[in-house]
């Protein structure tokens, strides 16, 4: 008797959050398993020692996804940003060679714990993908028995996933032209903190958020186009008190479709300031544009929400 036990295909899994029907073409899932935390105990006068288990904990989620079919996504990222934190429940179904349902991984009152944007480059032709850290509370698996999986975004969105390109952005700083002609913005993360409370008896502890990080946002801009960042930089380093001088500013990240002509979505930029503008390293002879690299700190971002019209729900 031959059995049939191939293996299962790692490409051929699907998102769901709270049954939505449309989602984005998934690049790589990881994570998302319970984990317990065991306990030794001396017992005796032998110095034995006893191990236990006593609580759980999941390990967060991590996803890569493109732009395709993610607005629904960018609006739970979008609430978090703005503080209305939004717990999601979802699943991931997993598939084998033959697209028959596999193996399904349900996770629970999920918050958003990391956003990673990738680096957006002027020169750059690959695709594009967001990076979503999720912490649920709990989670369940089991094996699946038959059922055709039905892959509605990792096929038939694949072909679309290309639509957001690190190249195709727009940078901007309110009051300042030039700014538009920015060529790269370094990856950047936004970070939300939890906190985690065992109460009762559940083994699972349950999770609150807590401190919301925005970071920094460094790029560079060729010289030639950069004299009202360095004016800006001269202003600060001549004021007697730079905190009161910077003059906090406004912008915008904006990502474009391919051809440059329509907006996607954009982040708003709020009380941004300015840290340092400096050239690159320069070489004799060199045939590279010079530029002038800066870092800008950001009080607060958020996502245009009324601006996604160029995205599937």
């Amino acid at each position: 008797m031959t059995v049939d036990r191939r293996s299962y295909s790692s490409g051929h899994f699907e998102l769901l959050i709270d049954g939505h029907s449309q989602t984005p073409y998934l690049k790589s899932v990881e994570g998302g398993h319970t984990k317990a935390s065991l306990v030794s105990e001396a017992v005796g006068t032998r110095l034995n020692q006893i191990k236990h288990v006593s609580t759980m904990d999941v390990d967060p989620f991590s996803i890569e996804f493109s732009l395709s079919g993610a607005k629904d996504i960018l609006n739970w990222i979008g609430q978090s940003w703005n503080k209305t934190f939004g717990r999601r429940h979802g699943q991931i179904t997993h598939a084998d060679f033959n697209l028959e349902q596999a193996y399904l991984h349900e996770f629970y009152e999920a918050l958003i714990t990391e956003t990673t944007f990738p680096t957006l480059d002027g020169s750059s032709k690959e695709a594009a993908y967001l990076k979503v850290k999720m912490q649920p509370e709990t989670i369940s698996t089991k094996m699946l028995q038959g059922g055709k999986y039905s892959p509605g975004s990792n096929t038939a969105n694949a072909t679309k996933h290309q639509m957001w390109l690190p190249s195709a952005f727009r940078f901007s700083i309110d009051g300042m032209d030039d700014m538009r002609y920015v060529n790269k913005i370094d990856s950047f993360t936004i970070k939300q903190g939890v906190k985690k409370h065992y109460t009762g008896e559940s083994q699972f502890p349950q999770i609150e958020p807590t401190k919301l990080e925005f970071p920094n946002i460094t790029g560079t801009i060729a010289l030639r186009y950069a004299d009202e960042l360095l004016k800006w930089q001269e202003i600060i380093a001549n004021s007697k008190s730079g905190a009161n001088n910077n003059g906090h500013k406004t912008g915008a990240i904006e990502f474009l479709s391919t051809d440059r002509k329509s907006s996607i979505f954009r982040i708003v930029l709020d009380e941004v300031g300015l840290l340092s503008a400096q050239l690159e390293p320069s070489k004799a002879n060199a045939e590279s544009i010079k530029r002038v690299k800066f870092e800008f700190y950001v009080g607060s971002m958020k996502i245009d929400q009324s601006d996604m019209s160029g995205l599937q729900s």
